[in-house]
């Protein structure tokens, strides 16, 4: 469906039974991912619980409409939640969307009944650990090399063509165990928009940093990350729970970057214990 927020239309997807305990997860990668991948993650928990996936503001079907901000993304946020009226949510975020879903936190700790966080972090101390990761692969894959990597990681990719073929270049990092045909059929479905991307990386992330707030954070919190993710290493993740005493982290051993797709029972039946842990059970 089509749902107007702050002057622009997001595409959008809703699963699940009306009046179950809603679930609003946030895909990552601005400019380059969609819905599809947390509408498919949580698919399992649709049975008991009303999940809200959507194209963010400048990707996938929705409105290509800048400012790319985190500002603005938490406020398209929380202007879908109030269209459906919910007054408090599950707030989910993988990847870069798990720095939107921190932020979302942050800014609306009283809408939120639980955060669930997926590959992701708090700040970019580990970028340079990210890098070194895939050049580390570099001779598995000669196109990666440092000059493709700071292009991507500094914002300054030229044109929707090449943000493509640099994801190209690098979807095979993704998983535990590359898979060719999987990271071909990924690159196939991309739509790119390199302004979105190279807004997000070069305006948003110099001054991203999150570290210092983790403390205010009062919700419960369920930390999720593959052993061998490259990007967002699971020292980020310690970061972020050593940030949140009170925060679960799961490290899911046969996992790369998307533990919700590599290990999805095992993701889900974590997610549905901590969840049922802390008050939040749908009818089943």
């Amino acid at each position: 469906m089509r749902v107007p927020v702050n002057g622009i239309e997001l595409h959008v997807d809703v699963q699940g039974p009306a009046g179950a305990p809603a679930i609003y997860a946030h895909h990552g990668a601005p400019g380059l991912g969609t819905h599809a991948t947390p509408k498919r993650a949580f698919a399992p928990m649709a049975d008991a619980f009303r999940v809200v996936t959507w194209d963010a503001r400048g990707s996938g079907a929705s409105d290509p409409v800048p400012p790319y901000t985190h500002a603005q993304w938490v406020a398209d946020w929380d202007a879908l939640r109030g269209h459906f009226g919910d007054e408090k949510i599950v707030v989910k975020g993988g990847s870069y969307g798990g720095y939107v879903a921190l932020e979302y936190t942050l800014a609306h700790p009283e809408r939120v009944r639980a955060l669930v966080l997926r590959d992701t972090s708090a700040s970019r101390r580990c970028e340079a650990l990210a890098k070194a990761n895939a050049l580390a692969r570099a001779r598995e894959f000669p196109a990666i090399t440092p000059e493709l990597l700071d292009m991507v990681f500094d914002g300054r990719v030229p044109d929707d063509a090449t943000m493509k073929s640099a994801y190209a270049t690098l979807a095979p990092l993704y998983d535990a165990k590359s898979d060719p045909a999987k990271a071909a059929e990924r690159v196939a479905a991309v739509v790119a928009r390199a302004d979105t991307h190279n807004q997000a990386f070069s305006q948003n992330l110099p001054n991203y940093d999150l570290t210092g707030r983790l403390n205010e954070i009062q919700v419960p919190v369920l930390i999720t990350v593959g052993r061998h993710d490259w990007i967002t290493p699971v020292a980020a993740s310690e970061e972020i729970a050593a940030g949140i005493p009170h925060a679960e982290l799961v490290v899911f051993e046969h996992s790369g970057h998307s533990p919700q797709l590599e290990e999805n029972g095992r993701w889900v039946a974590t997610v549905r214990d901590f969840l049922r842990r802390h008050g939040i059970v749908g009818d089943r």
